[in-house]
């Protein structure tokens, strides 16, 4: 039977040679996992997720997998139903509708109160996060481009010291980043390399705006910025028809 204790792996210390042992909490890497994999597209929107693998993958028993898709259920990655396998959350028609209703709400409300209550260190966290996200931009990487531009707003999220905003901004987050996935990877325009451009000078305004403590400024660029992904989206649901000649 496969134990719940935890495994070991080797860390070095400083410049030195030596490497200590430190224990790893297989449900907390479970977790990490499984949410990176839903985020990332790996595990598609409403596909089964196959406890008895999981745990054999990360060696947990049954319980501890169930107690953590319970919380993950809680966090809006899984949906739980009576006498039906664990399934990713759904994405449809009006999961997107709602998605659209509420995100520029959170993404403003989190901001504004990031800018009121950010700190010196939290600031600096933040650049941090905004060069990676520049740097997943010039490098043209798009799995790079949505992890860390899910990492900002998650951080701002985290600057805002506000816990019912930052249960809502997580859920949010979900969908967003997994929409990023889909058209991020499909460019419908020859100026995508432009929005993805201003999207980061977009960023930066932000984190000028929560430098200042300028909170109505703050919020007025994530609702700009907010407004590139929206317009992004609609061209990609909506694209040309195709033309063909019809011969008579």
């Amino acid at each position: 039977m496969p134990s719940d204790m935890g495994s070991m792996k080797v860390q070095a210390v400083g410049d030195a040679s030596l490497s200590v042992a430190v224990p790893v909490d297989r449900k907390t890497l479970l977790g990490e996992t499984l949410r990176q994999r839903i985020t990332s597209m790996e595990l598609a929107p409403g596909a089964v997720v196959d406890e008895q693998s999981l745990g054999e993958e990360f060696g947990l028993s049954r319980p501890p997998v169930r107690e953590l898709l319970r919380q993950m259920a809680a966090e809006g990655y899984i949906e739980l139903e009576a006498n039906r396998a664990a399934r990713v959350s759904s994405m449809n028609f009006q999961s997107l509708r709602s998605f659209f209703l509420a995100a520029p709400l959170i993404y403003i409300a989190t901001t504004q109160l990031a800018a009121a209550n950010a700190t010196l260190s939290e600031i600096r966290e933040l650049k941090r996060i905004q060069a990676r996200f520049r740097a997943a931009i010039e490098n043209n990487d798009v799995a790079q481009r949505v992890l860390y531009n899910d990492s900002f707003h998650h951080e701002i999220g985290k600057m805002a010291h506000n816990a019912y905003l930052m249960a809502s901004l997580r859920r949010l987050q979900l969908d967003h980043a997994r929409l990023g996935k889909i058209f991020y990877r499909h460019p419908t325009t020859p100026d995508m390399q432009q929005d993805l451009e201003l999207a980061v000078e977009q960023h930066d305004r932000i984190i000028e705006a929560i430098e200042r403590h300028d909170s109505d400024a703050a919020g007025e660029a994530v609702r700009t910025h907010f407004e590139l992904s929206r317009h992004r989206l609609a061209e990609y649901s909506t694209p040309e028809g195709v033309h063909v000649q019809i011969a008579y």
